[in-house]
């Protein structure tokens, strides 16, 4: 292995921890419900993501890759927040614990919100554009046919819950 596969696999690991580190923080701060409303925000915002009529319109004044990336995960993440605050709107209260109360369901719940946010960036959202491509964790979740099964592991994980 030669230095820039180990700073690309370093440079993915982080995005992966970080992204779970920020997912279990919340878990632990605002509670189980929080989580369980943003993975059913990601899974609408996938959704919406995906048949979105208007990107055409919306990327017409854009020419540069990086850029039309940075819009279409922007509009991404716009939609994610908009329907997890919607979600919260709409599930029931949140669960009286303490911080560290239910820890296991946390973590689980965690878990598949950090699955369900790499395995959208690898297979619908570009965020290849600013990571490398070919290391482990993309192996990983990047093929299409691990897509639905990664897709079925956060639905399991809120059955379980």
């Amino acid at each position: 292995m030669d230095s820039t596969t180990v700073l690309h696999f370093l440079s993915e690991s982080a995005y992966l921890l970080i992204v779970f580190a920020v997912f279990l923080t919340l878990g632990l701060f605002k509670g189980r419900q929080m989580l369980i409303n943003i993975i059913c925000g990601l899974y609408f915002a996938l959704l919406i993501s995906i048949q979105f009529p208007y990107y055409d319109i919306l990327l017409s004044d854009f020419t540069q890759s990086s850029v039309i990336a940075g819009v279409k995960l922007s509009f991404f993440i716009i939609v994610t927040i908009l329907s997890t605050l919607l979600f919260k709107r709409i599930m029931p209260e949140e669960y009286r614990e303490g911080k560290f109360e239910g820890f296991p369901k946390k973590v689980m719940l965690a878990i598949g919100a950090t699955v369900l946010v790499l395995s959208f960036s690898f297979n619908v959202l570009p965020v290849t554009e600013f990571l490398t491509p070919g290391t482990p964790i993309q192996s990983l979740f990047a093929p299409k046919e691990f897509f639905f099964g990664w897709l079925l592991l956060p639905l399991i994980f809120l059955v379980m819950n």
